[in-house]
């Protein structure tokens, strides 16, 4: 399955002021990406540039500038393929490979319980905390594509054995939501928070999703 330009016609939907550089780095960007990661393919079976145009759309539905959407559409190049850093400093830029970086970084993180400074939940967020903005360096938009990645993993976390998707689901709700909360970027928080609760509590969350289901079609009916 090959994925083609007009995949990406929604980042340009999302950014209709993107100036004619911008839209050209956002393509260069997101042709590197594909032709990097052209054999790989995810649990869905997808080809895996879908997950970096999505993490990609994430950011441009957030109004973000073409340089993070490029960096987030390159953002697994380094770890999972033969792209070398310094290629992406010099194909794109200095800044691009910098985000680029600081992502890969993130991604080595250990976020397990056994292998964070303290058992507490808030311990763990704290200490990821403290090592996102030591792998940032002065660039906020690493923290930012990290939560944009998270969030789309989460969103396709069906495809993963139950196992991990409880272990992601715990890391979400300790670690990404709270943080996504403290960086008052709601809509990511809540996200996060949901879709971590439907595999953690899949009855409890099942409940819950049929009472607001009952509630809107009272709602619906009220307001007619």
């Amino acid at each position: 399955m090959q994925v083609t330009a007009v995949d990406i016609a929604g980042i340009f939907e999302a950014l209709p002021g993107l100036s004619r550089n911008d839209q050209a780095l956002i393509e260069r960007a997101f042709h590197r990406a594909e032709e990097a990661h052209r054999s790989q393919v995810r649990k869905s079976g997808e080809p895996y540039i879908m997950h970096c145009v999505a993490v990609a759309q994430i950011l441009a539905d957030m109004k973000l500038d073409a340089t993070t959407i490029a960096a987030a559409l390159l953002h697994d190049v380094v770890e999972d393929t033969g792209v070398k850093l310094e290629d992406i400093a010099s194909e794109f830029s200095p800044k691009i490979a910098e985000l680029v970086d600081g992502v890969t970084k993130l991604r080595q993180f250990p976020t397990g319980v056994e292998s964070m400074h303290g058992g507490k939940a808030g311990d763990r967020e704290m200490e990821f905390l403290r090592k996102m903005f030591l792998a940032m360096g002065s660039d906020f938009r690493v923290i930012l594509i990290k939560l944009a990645d998270r969030l789309h993993n989460m969103r396709t976390l069906g495809h993963m054995p139950p196992h991990k998707q409880i272990e992601k689901s715990q890391e979400t709700l300790e670690i990404f939501a709270p943080i996504a909360n403290r960086l008052g970027i709601w809509q990511i928080k809540w996200e996060l928070e949901d879709l971590a609760f439907r595999y953690l509590d899949p009855q409890k969350f099942r409940e819950i999703a049929g009472q607001i289901d009952e509630r809107r079609s009272d709602r619906e009916a009220y307001m007619k």
